[in-house]
């Protein structure tokens, strides 16, 4: 096989991967599920599915987000400077599904609470774990922007142990109490493309 040659500028002189095998590469790397919501101006409600999180720094408590550059929720987070990051327990596939597609009023069809100070909507009923975030900094690549969000508070249950919603092998997963092996999820419906309705979210 033909080793490839690096260009002039020290980069690799290669063409890259299809987008088929780029998406069966990443599908073999589960994340666990979020839903990245924020409020408008107006007060009006946006959210997202997201599996493209990551934490950055310890110091100051940093996190990012990936989102299409179409995105609605990614425009009004841009606007307002803050979001949060809501992380769906092992239940809320149906809510994974729901904000992953183009229903215009998926807020009607969840339990929410918007209280003072907190940077988006939080799912409370739904999410383990809740991230209120402020825009740090973005870099657009390619057709996403990476937002840089600092921690400003985070919201969990105490009492009870987090069991997350995780997607890969493109299937929702849950790894039930600590030590068992992962279980699939119900089937309730089909799982979300990729990308192709972030547009709408």
């Amino acid at each position: 096989m033909p080793i490839p040659m690096a260009g002039a500028d020290g980069r690799t002189a290669a063409e890259p991967v299809s987008a088929t095998a780029f998406r069966t590469l990443m599908a073999a790397f589960p994340a666990g599920v979020a839903v990245v919501t924020a409020a408008d101006d107006s007060g009006r409600q946006h959210g997202m599915t997201c599996t493209a999180v990551s934490s950055v720094s310890v110091s100051p408590p940093t996190l990012l987000v990936c989102m299409q550059r179409s995105s609605r929720t990614l425009a009004v987070l841009n606007r307002t400077g803050s979001f949060a990051v809501n992380l769906l327990g092992d239940q809320a596939r149906p809510v994974a599904e729901l904000f992953a597609g183009r229903c215009p009023d998926r807020f009607e069809h969840v339990s929410w609470t918007a209280r003072p100070g907190c940077a988006g909507p939080h799912l409370d009923q739904d999410a383990h774990s809740i991230a209120d975030c402020r825009v740090t900094g973005s870099v657009a690549v390619a057709d996403h922007v990476v937002v840089l969000g600092e921690v400003f508070r985070v919201t969990t249950d105490q009492d009870a142990r987090p069991r997350p919603l995780v997607y890969g092998m493109r299937e929702y997963w849950s790894f039930g109490h600590p030590g068992a092996a992962p279980e699939r999820c119900a089937l309730t419906t089909a799982a979300p493309s990729d990308s192709d309705t972030e547009a709408s979210r």
